[in-house]
């Protein structure tokens, strides 16, 4: 029964490597729009960035296949784009919807590239009064396309500033609802912090690359670099002390990012982010030359957070809520990490004996990550 138990675990196990292995170059590379809600004069004002990447993918807009799509090639069709944008995006009030009247399209940059910005006047039935109305925003805009994406919402009013992240499962955000509870925003960025690091393929392959040694011990057999660990408790030690190192590190970065203390360009963090997972992947493939692996956990952990801080960057949060977002965010980094932990260790230690596991999981595992890691590598620097 013991035995069948970890063939078991080993298919497990082999299917999640597969499964990492296989995973598109783009990771860590998520989709974002960017609205705001402003007040110009009397008017409010909500204004939608998307990036013109994802507009291709519906659009087709790249007619002469050249890989770019060009501002000359998306104006061409802004009509066209315009009532897509309207049909995507909806503004409600107490009672009734609210109309959206067109001011302007134009182009603009972010850091991850070009965006189609638009314009819209919101138009309610009812006073005008800004601080009297209650308005909520429902986006729909690339979910059915995609649904890892996201729209990153800020509001920006004078007594109304809140922020939040527009989901497939939360297509709707108050845009003036009074106070925002603290509680309320500090849960948002929990679930949005777990959410981040489970789909930052990146992030996962660096962690279990430091971890899969964590059951085994250095042997000086020349058939096998490494054998089984016969104490649990040493075990989870080392994992304890890379988890730890990792979480030390990356909450130092995330929080100078935020705060703007370091803001290195996502040119020069990204790329070195798939090099970390490269180099913790070959280590492990070094056995006596190998180095401790908190260090590496320590050392990439400090990009790493600037990884995790790209999310909160680009949504710019008002300073009434910085320390909430910024808290319930690492707080949900900390949990999404710590659920890969207790997948993955279990089996780890079930498997540790197996030559399945020394050879496949630990050899093979940390080749195929360092391949696609040097696919990332090179797809971040051509970008």
């Amino acid at each position: 029964m013991f035995r069948s138990l970890r063939q078991l675990a080993g298919r497990v196990a082999l299917g999640a490597v597969l499964a990492s292995a296989t995973t598109s170059a783009w990771a860590h590379s998520s989709s974002n729009s960017y609205l705001s809600l402003t007040q110009r004069n009397a008017d409010l004002v909500l204004r939608a960035d998307i990036h013109l990447r994802d507009l291709d993918l519906i659009f087709d807009l790249d007619q002469n296949r050249d890989g770019q799509v060009s501002w000359g090639e998306t104006a061409a069709r802004t009509d066209e784009l315009q009532t897509w944008l309207q049909q995507g995006l909806a503004v409600r009030g107490a009672t009734q919807a609210c109309a959206l009247r067109p001011i302007d399209v134009l182009a603009s940059q972010h850091a991850d590239g070009y965006y189609l910005s638009a314009e819209w006047t919101i138009t309610c039935p009812g006073p005008q009064d800004v601080s009297g109305q209650r308005l909520r925003l429902r986006y729909e805009l690339l979910f059915s396309q995609d649904n890892l994406h996201r729209g990153l919402l800020k509001v920006d009013i004078p007594g109304a500033q809140s922020s939040a992240i527009l989901s497939p499962d939360q297509p709707e955000a108050p845009l003036l609802q009074g106070e925002v509870s603290g509680w309320s925003v500090f849960q948002r960025y929990v679930a949005e912090g777990v959410w981040h690091i489970w789909i930052g393929i990146d992030h996962i392959l660096f962690l279990l690359s430091l971890l899969v040694l964590a059951p085994l011990v250095q042997s000086r057999r020349r058939v096998t670099k490494w054998a089984a660990v016969d104490s649990l408790r040493s075990a989870c030690i080392d994992v304890f002390a890379v988890v730890t190192a990792f979480t030390v590190a990356h909450s130092i970065t995330l929080v100078a990012a935020i705060l703007q203390w370091v803001t290195p360009p996502p040119g020069v963090v990204e790329p070195v982010i798939a090099l970390s997972v490269i180099l913790a992947a070959l280590n492990n493939l070094l056995g006596w030359f190998s180095l401790r692996r908190w260090r590496l956990a320590f050392a990439f952990g400090l990009i790493h957070g600037f990884g995790f801080a790209s999310v909160l960057l680009d949504l710019s949060l008002p300073a009434g809520q910085l320390a909430l977002a910024l808290g319930g965010f690492n707080v949900g980094v900390e949990l999404g990490q710590l659920a890969i932990v207790l997948a993955f260790f279990p089996l780890a230690w079930l498997l540790r004996h197996t030559a399945f596991y020394r050879w496949v999981v630990v050899m093979g595992g940390s080749l195929a990550i360092a391949v696609l890691g040097t696919l990332w590598l090179v797809d971040r620097l051509a970008a």
